[in-house]
């Protein structure tokens, strides 16, 4: 049980919990909005087994980490995984992130730079922006975030229920990408996390990444089911290229949000691929 002290509320500690394994070149996997670092279970096994140090971490607010009423801005959430790159003097690393995750690894690099980074991935990617404005026309509307933030609060768990119904796509997909004892671990993680948190991490999916993207100076992979019913493909993914100097796009055809659970015969190879170049 490792923990690294990232701030303070009303003189308590606010603690990131987190777990180092293996040797090698460092891989810190940071995960998605509503689940916590055992998300990774697909991916973990497979890059210990490669030979890489594997380090995955709870968000504040979810899993084993401290449940805090502030803190949620993707500034405040790069700077805890900044604190914790440099609690554990991690350098060369490769960031892997997975749908909120993705944010963190953004304006991580877009804001401390890539002196301890040597790659990147994005899994269901949220940047570039996805709030539906003026100059952002490919976004999406406000009303859909509304309307989130007022099912959390009238009923968090039945919010929870069709949120990962499509998160996983499970009225197209079968037991063999989704069992219902998976669905139901992914549940289980999400009613667990702090309702606070359930709440205000919507407002952070707003979050403007165009001025992060251009300060990208590493290699980034990037893999997005092109069925994704909670970043879709054409508002985020696809809008990347040319956004980031060295960028590859691999679609994962008819994949859902969480394709690192899903699809991992499609995810890993390209995952351990970029990593092995």
């Amino acid at each position: 049980m490792s923990r690294v002290k990232v701030g303070a509320e009303n003189g308590a500690d606010i603690e990131i919990y987190y777990e180092d394994h293996g040797q090698g070149q460092p891989v810190v996997l940071i995960h998605g909005y509503p689940l916590d670092g055992r998300s990774w279970e697909r991916q973990h096994r497979m890059l210990l087994d490669a030979g890489y140090r594997v380090i995955a971490y709870d968000r504040r607010g979810w899993g084993g980490s401290s449940r805090p009423t502030l803190g949620y801005d993707y500034d405040t959430l790069a700077g805890d995984l900044n604190t914790l790159m440099e609690h554990l003097d991690l350098n060369d690393a490769v960031l892997v992130g997975f749908s909120m995750g993705t944010g963190e690894v953004t304006r991580y690099l877009g804001k401390y730079g890539s002196a301890r980074v040597r790659k990147a991935a994005l899994l269901g990617a949220i940047p570039p922006f996805l709030l539906q404005t003026g100059d952002n026309p490919d976004g999406v509307d406000q009303k859909v975030f509304d309307d989130i933030k007022t099912a959390v609060v009238a009923d968090r768990y039945a919010y929870f229920k069709d949120f990962l119904d499509n998160f996983y796509n499970t009225d197209k997909l079968d037991s063999k990408r989704i069992s219902p004892q998976a669905w139901q671990a992914s549940f289980n993680v999400a009613a667990d996390g702090s309702p606070y948190a359930s709440y205000v991490c919507v407002d952070s999916w707003l979050t403007d990444f165009r001025d992060d993207l251009p300060k990208i100076d590493v290699p980034v992979l990037v893999v997005h089911g092109t069925e994704d019913r909670i970043l879709p493909f054409p508002n985020t993914a696809q809008r990347l290229p040319g956004l980031i100097k060295d960028l590859r796009l691999v679609p994962v055809e008819g994949g859902p949000h969480n394709i690192g659970w899903t699809h991992p015969e499609e995810v890993n190879p390209a995952l351990m691929g970029f990593l092995r170049e």
